[in-house]
């Protein structure tokens, strides 16, 4: 669209998928002239800064792009290494959009939202995870208090009450521990509420966290639980146990914080059986929220680079990389037969009736908004829309 409205304009992609393939996207997508890789803050400053002073791209790391028919990938830029230092997003840029969207599943019809993000990379090592190779093996945080700042900045400003941290992996224990103080301190933790994604092992080894991170205004967990089988986690390097996953969903029951469990079907051993044992052992759990996903072979993650080795992925059509629809099929399961598993996984869990009532007069609000939600827009298409 753009090169359509100024043949002339400058186009430029980044991202995750784009740095992975680089050379394959200026290939395919003749109308994209430079793709920056990696950390873009620096990079895209100076490229923008280069193009306005009509100076060669040749001039800026980070970045490939096309030279009279060759493709030109200049050396990866340097980390940023105090991601304090970075200024907030220009959330001003978006403020129409701040204004206009709402999480009315679970925090209602007029709770403004903002994401905010903690850390980049992680220190784990997850097969089907892209994000700590893209951020450079390293796991670099940004402090407690520079985190606040942003919770209050973003209530204050734009009026956001729930705050969605993104860090896939942000941890609990002692940072977790500050940020809660950091949170309490300010005075807006009990007109706000905010969610983390955390590991089920981190849950259990830091108990005592848990209540204060409550009072901070914590109020929705996504736990990984991915498999009930030990040996399908180890094949994933999750280094966690399906009783983490138990104990885990126990804690956040305790401290009154809405739970979410992830599971991942479609890995390369899964049959009908073991699938059938999941949607079980996902019952037995019963977390607040159940989300299913399709093992997704993402470029970057070991799994892509295992699956196009030996020839698994049957469908190249990016649109579908989403984890809602099977890419490829397993030993015993083809790509059709994945994909009904997932819905069967999803009528299992919200199948049940006891859990749609109870949910819709659950005493958590988060639980009962989401599920009165749920059921006024169709519980299984709903909830495969919901991420």
């Amino acid at each position: 669209i753009a090169k359509k409205v100024n043949p002339n304009v400058v186009t430029v992609a980044g991202g995750q998928h784009f740095t992975i393939m680089a050379e394959e996207s200026l290939k395919t997508y003749p109308e994209i002239d430079v793709i920056v890789r990696g950390e873009g803050e620096e990079t895209l400053a100076e490229l923008t800064q280069t193009v306005a002073d009509g100076q060669p791209f040749s001039a800026v790391n980070g970045i490939s792009f096309r030279n009279k028919g060759q493709i030109i990938h200049k050396p990866p830029r340097p980390l940023i290494e105090n991601l304090d230092s970075l200024p907030f997003p220009g959330y001003k840029f978006v403020e129409n959009l701040v204004q206009k969207y709402h999480f009315t599943a679970m925090a209602g019809n007029k709770t403004r939202y903002a994401l905010v993000e903690g850390s980049r990379g992680c220190p784990h090592r997850c097969t089907f995870c892209s994000q700590w190779r893209h951020w450079g093996n390293e796991w670099r945080m940004k402090s407690p208090k520079r985190i606040a700042d942003e919770f209050e900045f973003c209530y204050e400003n734009y009026g956001s009450r729930f705050l969605w941290l993104t860090d896939d992996n942000y941890g609990l224990g002692k940072r977790a521990s500050e940020l809660a103080d950091e949170l309490i301190s300010r005075g807006f933790s009990d007109d706000v509420m905010w969610f983390m994604q955390v590991r089920c092992d981190d849950v259990v080894r830091n108990p005592e966290v848990l209540p204060k991170m409550r009072k901070a205004g914590l109020r929705w967990v996504l736990l990984g639980v991915e498999s009930h089988n030990s040996s399908t986690l180890d094949s994933f390097r999750k280094e966690t146990t399906p009783e983490d996953a138990r104990k885990a969903v126990k804690l956040l029951k305790e401290n009154d914080i809405f739970s979410q469990g992830m599971f991942i079907i479609g890995q390369r051993q899964d049959t009908a059986e073991s699938i059938a044992g999941l949607r079980e052992f996902a019952n037995d759990l019963d977390p607040d929220l159940a989300i299913f996903a399709i093992l997704t072979p993402f470029p970057g993650t070991v799994i892509f680079e295992e699956a196009r080795k030996n020839g698994w992925i049957e469908d190249w059509n990016w649109a579908n990389y989403d984890m809602a629809h099977s890419v490829m099929p397993t030993e015993s399961l083809s790509i059709k037969e994945v994909q009904e598993e997932l819905y069967n996984c999803y009528r299992s869990f919200f199948g049940s009736w006891s859990r749609r009532v109870g949910g819709m007069f659950s005493r958590k609000a988060l639980k009962r908004k989401l599920y009165r939600y749920m059921a006024s827009q169709g519980i299984v298409n709903q909830v495969k829309t919901l991420f």
